[in-house]
């Protein structure tokens, strides 16, 4: 196969999907890593797509672009567990915790296996599946119901309803974007309402977010920066970024992936 096929074909999958990982594309195709990575170096250069690690995305960053699960799930993958590991340490024994949607909160389900006597609300089914598969017997999931999205999320009117009448100690939420004047973001309008109805639902917000996921907007905010409590992200995260989180949260964590230390800034909140 020639390579403008092969482009052609990346490009035919990015279109489907919103995102591409690499080691499907070499799988598919049937040549090596570093072909396709000259591929998708060669595509970023005309601008036909966007370079992340282990792959690529759509380029653009349009407000109603929403890559479906499985793409998004070979994405910053080291940056994602370091997180989870990181903000499952915040989960009491106990506790009534509730989980959106996302690979990276997907990712911290897999780090509350241990942890004894929860109740888990989540709109997400893969994250319902992890919490199942565990099987411990002091555990209680509850799946909120509602319209399925591309990212596996369970949305509108019945999973509102499902959560205006719940009441959990801490939420935690995935985000399509964050971005110091539109605050957390997704494409999706209804997704945005029921993540609000889940921070509602919360005495405490922790916000899981890899460093790509700042500068982002989605179509639609569901929190400002300053509703959350903690934002735990990764060390790539841009200075610019840290200082902004830094003077509207009440804690960021910064995981750096390789060795699993993290750093803490817990400055007095600034204005909201």
């Amino acid at each position: 196969m020639l390579a403008p096929q092969r482009q052609a074909l990346i490009l035919e999958q990015l279109e489907a999907t919103g995102g591409v990982r690499v080691s499907d594309l070499v799988r598919i195709l049937g040549v090596s890593d570093m072909t396709i990575r000259r591929d998708l170096e060669v595509l970023a250069r005309r601008g036909l797509v966007d370079k992340v690690h282990g792959g690529a995305t759509r380029p653009g960053g349009r407000a109603t672009d929403e890559p479906g699960f499985a793409a998004k799930s070979g994405l910053q993958q080291p940056e994602k567990e370091a997180i989870a590991r990181a903000a499952a340490k915040l989960v009491e024994p106990g506790s009534a915790v509730a989980i959106s949607a996302g690979t990276t909160t997907w990712a911290l389900a897999r780090h509350l296996s241990h942890v004894p006597g929860l109740t888990v609300v989540t709109n997400s089914v893969p994250v319902a599946d992890v919490l199942r598969q565990s099987e411990r017997p002091d555990r209680t999931v509850i799946l909120t119901g509602g319209v399925r999205t591309p990212s596996d999320a369970l949305v509108g009117a019945v999973a509102i309803s499902a959560l205006h009448s719940l009441h959990v100690d801490i939420v935690f939420l995935g985000v399509h974007g964050m971005d110091e004047h539109a605050g957390y973001t997704t494409p999706n309008l209804q997704e945005a309402e029921t993540n609000r109805a889940m921070v509602e639902s919360a005495r405490r917000l922790v916000v899981v977010a890899d460093s790509t996921k700042w500068g982002t907007v989605g179509l639609s905010r569901f929190a400002r920066l300053a509703d959350a409590s903690t934002v735990v992200s990764d060390v790539g995260l841009p200075r610019h970024a840290r200082t902004v989180l830094s003077d509207n949260v009440g804690e960021l964590l910064l995981i750096d992936p390789s060795t699993g230390e993290s750093t803490s800034s817990s400055p007095a909140r600034g204005a909201s």
